[in-house]
């Protein structure tokens, strides 16, 4: 999708953090550049969830180079480029195997958007003209076998499938092994948000992780986390937890139209040192876009 397109989708999906963080910002436009500039500046970047380290950092630059000054239109532009900075250098492609099915395994928790987020990529890597079999991985929620077996159907994509309460990672072998056979050029494996311990939702992370590359060596290729936006900071403490147990690759940011905290991004990224792949702005099946810092820092300081 051209630039131009996702800015104007993730300016939508963004509407209400730009009310705060750009209009918070624009609102100090004609201060001097002070302590009281510097607390009230610091205030508008964390509202948007920001994050503290990546807070401080901002706040160091504008102090070290505009202090004593009056915030102009310049000071604008010096900021969003500090946050673009904080973006730009990640790999937000995703990696493609030359021969043999490429792995993708998504992680999250319940109710982060996981599920519509796979539903979401596969109509993506579909209309990209990729055959994609999906592997229905969480096993402890009949809904979400169901949900994934009627995005299977909608986009044409296969997908293998257990009972509910059956063993997680004997679907992901499965699926695996049927992606080979069925010469698939995409399988993407869903997990478990939630077990009874979060010590056992770890460990059959981890077990997945192993069969998946039992199978098809040097699998996953790919492993997302899938993050609910709305959930700010709260959220890195989620995505810890997971990077701890498995190897993210990257991060799908999920369900950022209406939230005020995009700047969650930023946090997030600097926090876990995980690029964002592709961001989540609707509930319809093509509202998922691969990432693109500059448009999105554009967006998170836009005006109506």
């Amino acid at each position: 999708m051209p630039i131009g397109n996702f800015f104007q989708r993730i300016k939508a999906g963004l509407r209400r953090t730009a009310q705060s963080l750009g209009g918070g910002f624009r609102a100090l436009l004609g201060q001097k550049v002070d302590a009281d500039f510097l607390d009230q500046l610091e205030a508008i970047l964390l509202k948007a969830d920001v994050g503290v380290a990546a807070t401080e950092r901002i706040i160091d630059r504008v102090k070290e180079s505009y202090g004593n000054r009056e915030a102009t239109g310049d000071l604008l532009d010096f900021v969003k480029s500090e946050v673009r900075g904080l973006l730009q250098e990640d790999d937000t492609q995703l990696h493609f195997q030359e021969e043999g099915p490429t792995v993708i395994m998504v992680a999250g928790v319940n109710g982060s958007g996981k599920t519509t987020s796979i539903a979401k990529l596969t109509k993506r890597l579909s209309d990209e003209g990729r055959k994609v079999l999906l592997g229905a991985g969480d096993t402890f929620r009949a809904a979400a076998i169901e949900q994934l077996s009627t995005w299977a159907e909608r986009t044409g994509a296969d997908i293998v499938k257990g009972s509910q309460g059956s063993d997680p990672s004997s679907v992901a072998h499965d699926a695996c092994t049927a992606a080979m056979a069925r010469k698939v050029d995409v399988a993407i494996i869903d997990t478990a948000g939630r077990l009874h311990t979060q010590a056992n939702l770890m460990r059959e992370l981890e077990k997945i992780h192993r069969v998946i590359g039992k199978v098809i060596p040097g699998a996953p290729h790919e492993v997302l986390m899938v993050i609910d936006s709305t959930n700010g900071q709260n959220a890195i403490a989620q995505a810890e937890n997971f990077t701890k147990a498995i190897e993210c690759t990257g991060l799908i940011l999920a369900k950022l139209d209406g939230t005020a905290k995009g700047g969650a991004a930023l946090a997030i990224r600097d926090r876990l040192g995980l690029p964002v792949k592709f961001v989540g702005v609707g509930e319809k099946a093509e509202d998922l876009e691969a990432f693109n810092a500059e448009a999105f820092v554009d967006a998170l300081f836009a005006t109506e």
